[in-house]
């Protein structure tokens, strides 16, 4: 039997673009600058989680899965995925613009990558008052269009950028043109896959003075030229409920604004869920087993779960399971 809120000990991922949020603001314990990421909860080879809380501390989350397989997991998900994980959580702290990207669908990354495809969400936990994201195309493009936009290097010119402010949500389905701006702090949730495709990286070079490698032969194949316009989400901030911000067939994603105490019923939940503080502290019950979260934490709710309760005198978190 699992029953627990399990907590898991964050993978810290050194960026040429990262800063010192996930340090400062988020509280990581790291000695090091220039912290682009946090991956909170993964499966993905040579990443893969350790729990650092309750009896099953030390343990891999493929251990994990393996040991208590639909318990854990949820039936269906254990039939279709195995020992793998099927969602990766992070935390990006953009001190600069990241590259110009997009992700394969399953399709092609299979093929050519024996990967999952990559569909993702943003969160924006914190931005700066100038902050600004890139979603999508300005203009509707074609391969053509494209490629003399790299060649000629006025892509930019190409794509459309949005100005954010804390608790704006985004959408980032395959093949959708995207980067996140410098500023930006940001919770990611994402399908297992490391596979990215980078377009354009602001001409920035390493500590060897060599530019990293762009695919834009790649990119071809995979973007979708039609994504004009964000794919911000609409969804209400309302008090000890959740309210929906995204959907798909990789993952569902709830906002939950928590004052006093709220229990959430989930038992029509067929998977795992994991809450993401992204405001306040606060703790959650499973029975008689109870965890402490705050802003920058991640837990893993075992799919047997039929309730938990949050306490707290406020607290914001993102729900997310699978359908």
């Amino acid at each position: 039997m699992i029953n627990y809120p399990i907590k898991f000990t964050p993978i810290l991922k050194d960026k040429i673009w990262g800063g010192e949020k996930l340090k400062t603001v988020l509280n990581k314990k790291t000695s090091l600058n220039n912290i682009g990421e946090s991956w909170e909860l993964s499966s993905v080879d040579g990443d893969i989680s350790q729990v650092s809380n309750g009896a099953l501390k030390g343990l891999l989350l493929t251990e994990l899965i393996e040991k208590y397989k639909g318990d854990l997991v949820g039936d269906k998900i254990y039939e279709q995925f195995g020992n793998k994980f099927p969602l990766l959580f992070k935390f990006i702290d953009a001190k600069e613009n990241l590259s110009i990207q997009l992700h394969p669908n399953d399709e092609i990354a299979k093929k050519l990558h024996n990967s999952f495809g990559k569909t993702e969400m943003w969160y924006v936990m914190d931005a700066d008052q100038s902050s600004e994201l890139n979603i999508g195309f300005s203009e509707a493009m074609t391969p053509v269009k494209y490629k003399q936009a790299i060649e000629n290097k006025n892509i930019l010119e190409k794509l459309n950028f949005e100005k954010v402010t804390k608790g704006d949500s985004f959408f980032i389905k395959e093949g959708l043109v995207h980067a996140i701006g410098a500023g930006c702090l940001i919770a990611e949730i994402q399908q297992t896959s490391d596979i990215t495709y980078r377009i354009y990286d602001w001409d920035r070079v390493d500590d060897q003075g060599n530019e990293r490698e762009l695919h834009t032969d790649l990119a071809l194949e995979a973007l979708d030229y039609n994504a004009v316009g964000a794919n911000k989400c609409k969804y209400q901030k309302e008090v000890n409920q959740p309210s929906n911000i995204a959907s798909c067939e990789y993952f569902t994603t709830n906002y939950i604004k928590v004052n006093d105490l709220f229990t959430r019923d989930l038992s029509s939940v067929t998977s795992f869920t994991v809450y993401i503080c992204v405001g306040g502290a606060g703790t959650i019950s499973l029975g008689a087993e109870k965890e402490e979260i705050k802003r920058g934490e991640t837990v893993l709710i075992p799919a047997n779960t039929k309730e938990i309760v949050v306490k707290s005198q406020e607290i914001e978190l993102l729900e997310v399971y699978v359908k």
